[in-house]
């Protein structure tokens, strides 16, 4: 979660920096406008993919391989798209914005959030001591035992 918000943070940062320098030099105040809204955007997005873990550890008892950790994580990212595609058509029709530049925030916070949480994903590590093992020891033989 720690490195999902991290990696976020620095995401929003960057969004917010390109896209408000982008936006003003396009559009001005509406430009810095709809760089901020794609920051925001972010935000949300890696907010969604943290909760959704939490939820997946809670619902599953810690259980990473199971079929509800799975199913509740990849419903978050399917809620993602689907916010993703809903936003696109309410914001494309705001005047306040230019349409470019909350386009161009939008798809970079999208594809930023999902590439941060496939690349914590998949660099997670996991347990290999079993949970059963005896508390004295944690897994590893007692001392004066042959390994």
């Amino acid at each position: 979660m720690q490195r999902i918000l991290l990696w976020g943070g620095i995401l929003a940062a960057a969004v917010a920096i390109v896209g408000g320098v982008v936006g003003w030099f396009l559009a001005a105040g509406a430009g810095v406008a709809s760089a901020l809204v794609g920051t925001a955007l972010a935000i949300i997005f890696c907010m969604l993919t943290a909760a959704s873990i939490m939820l997946a550890l809670t619902v599953s008892k810690g259980q990473m391989v199971s079929g509800a950790f799975f199913g509740i994580v990849l419903g978050g990212w399917l809620l993602k798209f689907v916010l993703f595609i809903v936003l696109v058509f309410v914001l494309g029709d705001q005047e306040w914005l230019h349409r470019g530049v909350a386009f161009g925030s939008l798809v970079t916070a999208v594809l930023g959030s999902l590439a941060i949480d496939v690349a914590v994903v998949t660099t997670s590590r996991q347990p290999t001591v079993d949970s059963d093992a005896d508390d004295e020891t944690q897994g590893r033989p007692a001392s004066g035992a042959k390994a």
